[in-house]
């Protein structure tokens, strides 16, 4: 094969001749993807390409076993799959994520780079990127089968290992000011009391719940699209194909995966994307309150409620001097704030499924696969760099819960609700405790008053009459 001046080799597929850079190992349609689709410079993540080499990998290895490709190629195919899987040619998956909606572009680079990495251990033996390396398989159904072997794989080593980190520092923190009473509020207003282990339990509960939905989610993505090819009926691919390349997959990540119940649902919708993407808008949902809860809880820290300090990690102002902002808290609620907007874009390609096959694979993995990574990465920061380092600011809580009016409440079944309102108003008109005002205005004793009002009894609920 001759190089030109320009440093580039001519391929040909079914269109004619393309010039392709000298040292690359993809091919024609790879490099006419990398100029039809100038976009947006982001490439297929490490997981998906991981993924396409495993699938192409146990292909092969099964092919072989059925007597539908050479031992010999299908052993070459093998060990230039094993580099792709190991992040080894990475640099030669150029193709944008924008490109053709079943993913073609991408499963033709895997393709080429596959049978070229062949071509440069063994040059005797020829290895085509259709004819061997895709035998069996279909862009259809083999882009859609790695979006799923990608999202279970960063689902598991990933995501949720991060949530049972933050619920765990939520856990411990709680634990360690467990008698710590706060003032609770409702609408922002001052509300009956609670303790900094009842509120971090909430938080961590929130997370136990978002894990326990992403869960319940998985099943639907463990069921590969593998074996249906091009429309769902699996033209051209043996009988025993799919289950065995399933269960070999299965064995090679450790995660049971099955065989698509139906390829026609599988190819033709995205759904089971569509509902994993939701369940992680919901996490995100709850990890917006928790750090704005945070956030609350830290202002100040004189003129706000500073209850809490958040761990400084860096100054807060190119101005003002000793500014410390809550920027763990921020950067997590950006973080909520994207994969909210991924989740639109999930949504709408789950809305481009047209008769056998989805045409949006490509944006609906890549916005899946970004918010696991992005909600991975913001929950360990939060509880390595922010949750396991707050120290609850113990006085300034005491402050103000001496000073909440509601906890008037409690006197309700001893004095009755009008004038126990009375108690109340009379107290924050004048900045006094509650129980000054109810030793003047009621007559209940300093010793009734004391066991009524005692803030950790209150967070207990029941009568306290």
């Amino acid at each position: 094969m001759s190089i030109d001046s320009n440093n580039t080799r001519t391929e040909i597929d079914s269109l004619g001749e393309v010039a392709v850079p000298a040292t690359a190992l993809y091919g024609a349609q790879t490099q006419r993807a990398v100029e039809n689709f100038p976009i947006s410079g982001y490439r297929l993540s490490r997981s998906m390409i991981r993924a396409l080499g495993q699938i192409k990998f146990e292909a092969a290895k099964v092919n072989a076993e059925l007597k539908l490709i050479p031992n010999d190629v299908a052993e070459l195919i093998q060990s230039a799959c094993e580099e792709v899987i190991d992040g080894k040619l990475d640099e030669h998956f150029p193709v944008d994520v924008f490109q053709t909606g079943s993913g073609t572009s991408s499963n033709m680079n895997a393709n080429e780079v596959i049978a070229h990495k062949a071509y440069a251990i063994n040059n005797k033996i020829k290895v085509h990127p259709n004819d061997h390396v895709n035998f069996g398989q279909s862009s259809n159904d083999v882009f859609p089968t790695a979006s799923r072997l990608a999202a279970c794989h960063d689902l598991l080593n990933n995501l949720l290992p991060a949530i049972d980190k933050l619920h765990d520092a939520f856990i411990a923190k709680g634990e360690e000011y467990s008698t710590c009473v706060r003032t609770g509020r409702t609408h922002l207003m001052d509300a009956m009391p609670v303790t900094f282990e009842q509120t971090f339990s909430g938080y961590a509960h929130q997370l136990k719940l978002g894990k326990t939905r992403i869960q319940t989610a998985l099943p639907d993505i463990q069921e590969l699209p593998l074996g249906g090819t091009a429309v769902g009926t699996g033209i051209n691919t043996h009988p025993e194909f799919a289950i065995r390349v399933i269960n070999n997959l299965s064995q090679r990540t450790h995660t049971l995966f099955t065989e698509a119940q139906n390829h026609f649902e599988a190819q033709g919708t995205v759904d089971a994307l569509v509902e994993l993407s939701g369940q992680l808008k919901t996490l995100a949902v709850s990890l917006m309150k928790i750090v704005n809860d945070l956030r609350w809880m830290n202002s100040g820290p004189n003129a706000g409620l500073g209850e809490i300090h958040l761990p400084a990690v860096q100054p807060g102002s190119s101005i003002m001097p000793g500014k410390v902002n809550p920027v763990i808290e921020e950067s997590v609620a950006m973080v909520c704030a994207q994969v909210i907007g991924c989740d639109a874009a999930v949504t709408a390609g789950g809305l481009s499924g047209n008769f056998e096959l989805n045409v949006m694979q490509p944006v609906v993995i890549t916005n899946v696969l970004a918010s696991i990574r992005l909600l991975s990465n913001a929950m360990n920061d939060l509880a390595t760099r922010s949750v396991s380092g707050i120290v609850v600011n113990e006085m300034k809580v005491k402050s103000l819960l001496d000073k909440n009016p509601v906890l008037v409440t409690a006197l309700n079944p001893l004095i009755g609700y009008d004038l126990a309102a009375k108690i109340a108003k009379k107290a924050f008109a004048e900045n006094r405790t509650l129980k000054e005002v109810a030793l003047e205005m009621s007559d209940l004793d300093e010793s009734t008053l004391d066991e009524a009002l005692d803030p950790y009894k209150l967070t207990q609920g029941g009568l306290h009459a």
